[in-house]
């Protein structure tokens, strides 16, 4: 059932499932709460509270909002935690891995530990070396042009670049679903702010980040020329943080590889979502 939450700014969407040690969820741009709906009820079955929540501009959440940075989704991610009586276990996927990060470091009482997924938490840069990979070029390609044009078409190509070799069961609803949803032009619009937002905000708080940290990347990510190389960067950068890489995995591991991403969060919500 999809309930909501006034933050001042706008509505935020979210659902909450299961009883237990509240995990949070939050997803990347151009896409919903949906994407963890093969992570959702593993979680609920093992003994979480689960809530996932719709990122400003995406899924149910309003889409009336000034600015659209990692920082603004944090603090809705931050009230949404309050709410709901937290602390919490906040996990984020790419775009709102770097919500995770300022969420962690500007609110440590609230935040027990974060599990970023391919996550965008850190300054980029781009090498000319890295267009020599196939995948890399093709991705990059089609977000640029997302980005510029506003185009569905593209936003779906960059998908199934995203999605490398296994696709999930219900493929054909979940891009009709995403086709549906960033057909709306203010949710597009939505998704090319976040694009142009950049994740310095994020980058500038990972050293202060206290609580545990897992960062999971897959391995044919096309985001990255070396998915493993930005992870291993990440984790350098956090005081208390670990790497782990799913094989075959692109850019959405718990859509793409949901038993291998939960095979990892379990243990890590065990040693941290017990302080809460």
């Amino acid at each position: 059932m999809t309930e909501y939450l006034s933050t001042g700014g706008g509505t935020i969407a979210y659902e909450v499932a299961g009883d237990g040690p509240l995990v949070v969820l939050a997803h990347g741009m151009g896409d919903s709460r949906a994407s963890y709906r093969f992570v959702i009820p593993q979680l609920v079955a093992a003994g979480y509270r689960v809530a996932a929540a719709d990122l400003r501009g995406c899924g149910e959440s309003s889409t009336d909002w000034p600015s659209f940075s990692r920082t603004d989704v944090a603090d809705d991610l931050i009230a949404l935690i309050r709410h709901l009586g937290g602390p919490a276990v906040l996990v984020g996927q790419s775009f709102s891995g770097g919500s995770a990060t300022i969420a962690a470091a500007q609110h440590p009482d609230l935040v027990s530990g974060i599990v970023e997924l391919a996550p965008f938490t850190r300054a980029q840069s781009i090498k000319l070396g890295d267009f020599r990979v196939k995948r890399y070029r093709a991705g990059t390609t089609r977000l640029l042009g997302t980005a510029i044009l506003g185009s569905v078409k593209l936003w779906l190509s960059y998908l199934d670049v995203a999605f490398p070799g296994r696709k999930p069961a219900d493929w054909a609803d979940q891009t009709d679903r995403i086709r549906s949803m960033m057909g709306e032009p203010a949710r597009m619009k939505a998704m090319q702010k976040m694009g142009m937002s950049k994740p310095t905000d994020a980058g500038d708080h990972l050293a202060r980040v206290q609580c545990p940290a897992l960062i999971v990347e897959g391995s044919l990510d096309p985001d990255w020329a070396d998915p493993r190389a930005e992870g291993e960067a990440i984790v350098a950068a956090l005081p208390n943080a670990e790497l782990a890489v799913i094989e075959g995995a692109g850019h959405y591991p718990h859509t793409q590889y949901p038993d291998e991403t939960v095979a990892l969060l379990l243990p890590f919500l065990a040693r941290t979502a017990a302080r809460a």
